[in-house]
Order: structure tokens, then C-alpha cells, then sequence
């Protein structure tokens, strides 16, 4: 893949990995940051991409690496009360479902964010996780029900 095509084609998804950035660290410098970082890494590896069709789960994995690596690296920082200010622009956060999908473990948090936020198909998302699609089926089920759970939904009968 050439240089011009790859721009192309980044620019044209650019906008769905700010999303996904921007749900997994919940802070958009963060995310525009670890977008920035995961086209640059495609960017680099661009010639090792066997197959261009799959050039956006590709580089969704990438990104994913980036934003695990930035939530890994916020965990051992210390942190002031530096967050009121991001508060006030983004009520977002302050929603249930957004801090319900915090509160998932990282597996199904994963599954929740491209299948949901991100409008991937489960061969798509299967791919991005590099799972087989059984389980993707399995992690979407258990994230589901404990989202119904946390949001007080409960069972129904």
C-alpha cells in the first residue's frame, strides 16, 4: 500500500478511531493522542499489511494497543483534582451507560465499544480482537447482561 492510498484511507476512518480512543480513556487529548500514535505505527508498518481490505480492523487493533498502553501508563501516575475542568465540557461522562461500561472488565468493555459505539460486525470486531467469533458471541452475551444489571434493568420476565 502506497503512501497516498493509506492517507486516503486513514482520513476516511479517522473519525471512528477518535471514537473508540475516546471511549476507552474517557479524555479526548488522550484520545486524539492515541489516534495520532496508532496511524503513525500503521503508518510505519504499512507495507506489512498483507491484505488493504482489512486496513480498518488493522489498524483498530493498533489503536486498541495504544489506548491499553495509555490506560496502563495513567494507572501509575498520580493524579490531582485536575479532572473538574474536563468535567464541565464533557457531561457525557456523567452518564449511566458511560460509567457502566467503565465498570466492565476490559475483555467486554472491548466487545461493547466496537460492536456498539463503533458499528462493527462481529467478523469485523472478531478480527480487531483477534478472537474467534464464538467467543466475540459469548463476551458480547456477558456484557450485556452485566450492563443490564448495573443500569438496573435487571431480569425481565
Amino acid at each position: 500500500m502506497d503512501k497516498k492510498e493509506f492517507t486516503l484511507r486513514v482520513e476516511a476512518i479517522k473519525k471512528q478511531l477518535y471514537k473508540i480512543a475516546y471511549l476507552y480513556l474517557g479524555n479526548e487529548a488522550s484520545a486524539l493522542e492515541a489516534v495520532d500514535e496508532a496511524v503513525y505505527r500503521g503508518f510505519k508498518a504499512r507495507k506489512q499489511l498483507r491484505q488493504p481490505e482489512y486496513l480498518t480492523t488493522w489498524l483498530t487493533r493498533i489503536l486498541i494497543n495504544e489506548c491499553k498502553k495509555e490506560l496502563k501508563r495513567l494507572s501509575k501516575m498520580v493524579w490531582k483534582d485536575t479532572w473538574e475542568l474536563e468535567g464541565e465540557a464533557y457531561d457525557y461522562d456523567a452518564l449511566p451507560l458511560q460509567e457502566a461500561i467503565e465498570k466492565l472488565p476490559a475483555q467486554l468493555k472491548e466487545v461493547v465499544i466496537l460492536r456498539y459505539f463503533s458499528g462493527y460486525t462481529l467478523s469485523e470486531t472478531a478480527q480487531s480482537l483477534e478472537i474467534p467469533q464464538g467467543t466475540l458471541v459469548t463476551r458480547q452475551r456477558r456484557a450485556l447482561q452485566l450492563l443490564r444489571l448495573e443500569l438496573g434493568e435487571g431480569i425481565r420476565k
